[in-house]
């Protein structure tokens, strides 16, 4: 078709124009790329965090059930157990037990709990590659507690959970009931909260429903509320992420209308070449609109893919701590890919579209000038 060889020999003439201008559109594309990196990588470190947490809740109890005293979270009685399971609709119940420990050689806190068939000996414990990692006090196979009385208390790790399995472990320690009580404090006929299993997950609203008319200081919890704020949380990371950059944004949009109006005596001339040897505005125009492309284009595809690796290879190295959180102990992961379309295209639109402008808009102003007048000013 003639469109198609007509667009063919403008791109063409393109690809040589942007090469005599080499250096120029070098520096052009590295900084628009570092712009693009930058953003998809935030971008994507917060799609792969939502995907992590929703995999990890996928197996989580339909329904956690707090008591509240004074608004904050307080122990609750596991007699609570048997009116919870009393309800109709509800297939298990389960009283847990965890908290937090904190450990002053490391400045960290460690999440202990008690699962449901602890197969070892009250004096054993299994914990993530995390807690060897910063402890301090493990000599040999022997790691050493406070309890909440101030007593000091040894017990042995029978088993360290695999690297694999950082992100949910990495500060995990299981140990016996017993032993939970003597490390917490928390006294018998209590427990943290209560796990509740349902059978038919579109009652749950109505379960819970029925779960605070029974007692009133209980406040359920459902999965989704959960994975509601972890999104939340990972959002307001991100978006806080893209503020902190939105200055260098603003700066690479200036960087790029400078570079974009600021036609070269070269330019121009060739320009009131083009037009005195019979090319119309449109044919210049689009000229300019391939160029704008071929480096918006190119930027944009080399910063996903630079940040690509970053966020998925190499674990977000540059900004992990921003997105992640502060914390002393870090669990050691690797992402799992997970690519947004939307997001994507959003970007895509958000900065190749306005590149492509600025390029065309200068350019339109020079091309519907007089070629005589146009060499002149070149």
């Amino acid at each position: 078709m003639k469109w198609i060889e007509r667009q063919r020999a403008f791109m063409d003439y393109t690809l040589s124009s942007l090469w005599r201008r080499k250096s120029k559109n070098a520096s052009l594309i590295l900084v628009y790329t570092l712009v693009v990196f930058v953003i998809s990588s935030v971008i994507f470190f917060a799609g792969a965090f939502k995907k992590e947490a929703e995999a990890v809740l996928a197996d989580a109890p339909e329904m956690i059930v707090q008591r509240m005293v004074g608004g904050r979270h307080d122990l609750i009685p596991t007699g609570y157990v048997a009116k919870v399971k009393g309800i109709r609709g509800v297939q298990s119940v389960t009283a847990r037990l965890w908290g937090y420990y904190y450990h002053p050689a490391s400045g960290s806190n460690y999440t202990i709990m008690v699962p449901e068939n602890f197969p070892h000996a009250d004096h054993a414990v299994e914990l993530g590659h995390g807690v060897l990692r910063t402890w301090g006090t493990v000599q040999g196979n022997q790691i050493y507690f406070r309890t909440h009385d101030g007593e000091t208390l040894v017990l042995s790790v029978v088993k360290v959970f695999e690297a694999a399995t950082d992100l949910v472990t990495a500060d995990l320690i299981l140990m016996s009931e017993p032993v939970f009580r003597k490390i917490s404090g928390v006294a018998e006929g209590f427990a943290t909260d209560l796990a509740v299993r349902i059978r038919n997950e579109q009652e749950r609203r109505t379960i819970a429903e029925k779960i605070t008319q029974a007692m009133p200081d209980a406040r359920p919890i459902l999965r989704e509320e959960i994975l509601r704020t972890y999104a939340s949380l990972f959002d307001w990371r991100s978006g806080y992420m893209l503020v902190l950059l939105s200055g260098a944004v603003l700066a690479f949009f200036i960087f790029a209308w400078d570079k974009a109006t600021g036609l070269s005596a070269e330019e121009r001339t060739e320009i009131g070449i083009l037009k005195g040897v019979g090319w119309d505005t449109a044919d210049i125009l689009m000229i300019k609109f391939w160029e704008g492309i071929g480096i918006s284009l190119t930027s944009f595809v080399l910063g996903v893919l630079a940040s690509y690796a970053h966020v998925f290879f190499a674990s977000a190295t540059l900004f992990e701590h921003a997105l992640k959180g502060w914390a002393v102990l870090y669990p050691a992961f690797t992402l799992r890919p997970v690519v947004d379309a939307f997001q994507l295209a959003v970007l895509f639109f958000l900065t190749v579209a306005p590149y492509t402008l600025v390029t065309v808009l200068p350019i339109w102003k020079v091309s519907t000038m007089d070629p005589d007048i146009v060499m002149r000013q070149g």
